[in-house]
């Protein structure tokens, strides 16, 4: 947000010592905006508004695809081992996984997950599916070259799975305006809800009633959060908001059921 903290006042002080003028006043600070936890609504579901697919052999990187954010789905149908070990080399950055529409579970790089356990389906050609979301890139080093998405192969009990659906989900703000409303309750839901404000102003959004997913506010999109922490709270501009009714989108890969959104003047407690 800018304003200034107890860390800038001390240092500001050090400064002045040192300083044959005095330094200038600081600006009045912004206006700054809370609001009560309000509730959202579930509206719809990633499987209910999945673009149309690419098809390949093997699954690509997002780069590969002229993506470079948001998330991937990448679908397949197990036509010989349905059942064991699902490994995945080179996924980047998290993964839930799905079989036959029921959640099976997360691979998460940051863990050093490469796999999960599918449990036995009575489908005779089950349906794999993965959603990947590419996070931040690491920035130094010998992996500085971080594609996203998955970078090499996925193989269930060592056989390597082939023919592939991709639906590439960039998460646009123009996507998200786009959204369908749907029926489908599956962890990858978009919750809503109108926010009526009197004012405006900047003001932090807290998040922690939502489990990982991207925040959306009139259309911006705020940001990542995630319950790991140890941020739990949003930025939004008091440009982005507007007296009246502004609508909040938020995704979530996890929850199935609303939470609540809560605007705070600071970010830390």
């Amino acid at each position: 947000m800018g304003q200034p903290t107890s860390k800038y006042m001390a240092l500001r002080k050090v400064a002045q010592k040192y300083s044959k003028e005095k330094l200038p006043s600081l600006p009045e600070p912004l206006p700054t905006l809370c609001f009560p936890a309000t509730n959202t609504v579930r509206f719809s579901s990633i499987w209910d508004n999945l673009p149309d697919p690419r098809h390949m052999v093997q699954p690509l990187p997002m780069e590969m695809m002229n993506q470079y954010e948001g998330f991937v789905l990448y679908r397949t149908k197990l036509v010989g081992h349905k059942s064991g070990k699902l490994f995945i080399d080179g996924l980047h950055d998290y993964a839930t996984v799905f079989l036959n529409g029921n959640y099976v579970g997360t691979i998460d790089r940051s863990l050093g997950q490469k796999s999960v356990a599918l449990p036995v389906s009575n489908v005779e050609y089950p349906i794999l599916d993965i959603l990947v979301e590419g996070m931040g890139r690491v920035n130094f080093g010998a992996n500085m070259l971080d594609r996203k998405g998955i970078t090499s192969y996925v193989s269930l009990n060592g056989m390597t799975l082939m023919n592939w659906e991709v639906f590439n989900l960039n998460m646009s703000s123009d996507y998200v305006a786009n959204l369908k409303q749907g029926e489908t309750v599956r962890p990858g839901m978009f919750f809503k809800t109108d926010l009526v404000l009197d004012k405006t102003g900047d003001c932090y959004i807290d998040m922690r009633n939502f489990t990982k997913g991207v925040l959306y506010v009139n259309g911006h999109n705020l940001g990542r959060f995630w319950n790991v922490g140890p941020q739990y709270r949003l930025f939004c501009p008091g440009v982005w908001l507007k007296k009246g009714a502004n609508e909040v989108v938020v995704f979530d890969m996890h929850q199935l059921e609303p939470g609540t959104i809560e605007g705070i003047d600071r970010l830390e407690e």
